[in-house]
């Protein structure tokens, strides 16, 4: 049985999955390839992020580990090519290539990103708005669970220069639109989104809580072409 069609968002949008991390914690391993629930975590994801977005763009560092999935895949690997591995360079290779305004940007590791979230952060999203992201109940925001414009790429450019990897540095200069907690717990009530694998031993949390957590498998519709937009 395949999933039903996905309402259109209110604006198109690009989904990037960062994926150009060391994982040290991890022993290096390409954890978008790691298995939770008998799939792998990309593979999850993309699963969550089809039918929403006009496309799909996987950003890595070393695209070997990808290539042999490209052949028939729903989405455009594009190579991290800044000198710093940090997921600011990710976010500005996702905005440097991306055929839309906007860019929802996740990162590898996170399975259990809920359809729920993803629904609420586009139909909060405006035309004028630069970053539209979680405000969690402890007051911080969510930086890789997030929308970004591509008027963000002087600001995140300038401080690549300086060497300056905090992403949210230069949210002082531009336009953020925050998703209210109520607005985030309705959504996702657990914050089971944020829940990444950045050690083994989170992993295995994952893989325990994936059972309840992770929907039935089901093909993914077909992602949104940039016409079916206009």
């Amino acid at each position: 049985m395949r999933r039903a069609e996905v309402n259109s968002p209110p604006l198109p949008c690009t989904a990037a999955i960062l994926a150009g991390g060391a994982a040290r914690r991890m022993g290096g391993a390409t954890k978008a390839l790691l298995k939770v629930g008998g799939r792998t975590i990309l593979d999850t994801l993309l699963d969550t992020l089809s039918g929403r977005f006009v496309e799909i763009l996987l950003v890595a560092k070393e695209p070997e580990a990808f290539q042999p999935l490209l052949p028939g895949a729903g989405w455009r690997l594009v190579l991290d090519e800044e000198p710093a591995r940090s997921s600011l360079t990710g976010i500005r290779t996702a905005l440097a290539n991306a055929g839309t305004d906007h860019v929802f940007i996740t990162a590898c590791d996170t399975p259990l990103l809920r359809p729920a979230l993803l629904t609420a952060l586009l139909a909060h999203l405006r035309p004028e708005d630069d970053v539209v992201l979680p405000m969690k109940p402890d007051g911080y925001f969510e930086p890789l669970c997030a929308i970004y414009s591509r008027r963000c790429l002087p600001h995140i450019e300038a401080q690549l220069e300086r060497e300056d990897y905090k992403i949210i540095r230069f949210f002082d200069k531009v336009r953020v639109s925050p998703l209210p907690v109520a607005a985030l717990l309705r959504a996702d009530p657990d914050l089971v989104t944020f829940r990444n694998a950045n050690t083994p031993e989170e992993l295995e949390l994952l893989r325990q809580d994936c059972r309840s957590l992770l929907p039935a498998h089901v093909p993914p519709v077909t992602p949104k072409t940039g016409e079916e937009y206009s």
